[in-house]
């Protein structure tokens, strides 16, 4: 598939030849990396819930104008970008396993701002 835009009009960020395929790449390793997590946890729930629609988006238009008009969220490579940071943000979840219980009790007035004086 030849370039279909000669740019993005954004500093830096340069047209993506084939944003379907690239799209369909990085959304089936997100899911991948969310299956990981148990199913109760809330960033499992919704991003898979997003990034499932998305991914039938793009598997039911492959036209990268089709793509950016029905998911809504900018340029094909500023989902691309996205995509990129999410799957960052889900291998970062996976490691620090935020839904696991705290190591230790935290202070009752950890929130409290500004701290109470003791």
């Amino acid at each position: 598939m030849s370039s279909w835009k000669k740019s993005t009009k954004l500093t830096g960020l340069p047209v993506c030849k084939n944003p379907a395929h690239v799209l369909t790449l990085l959304y089936g390793k997100i899911i991948r990396v969310l299956n990981k997590m148990p199913a109760s946890s809330a960033y499992r729930k919704y991003t898979e819930e997003i990034v499932s629609t998305r991914a039938a988006i793009v598997a039911a238009c492959p036209c990268p104008e089709d793509i950016e008009k029905n998911i809504c969220c900018g340029q094909a490579e500023e989902l691309i970008l996205q995509a990129e940071r999410e799957l960052h943000l889900a291998k970062n979840l996976l490691l620090t396993r935020p839904w696991e219980p705290l190591i230790a009790k935290p202070e009752p007035d950890q929130w409290l701002w500004p701290p109470p004086v003791k």
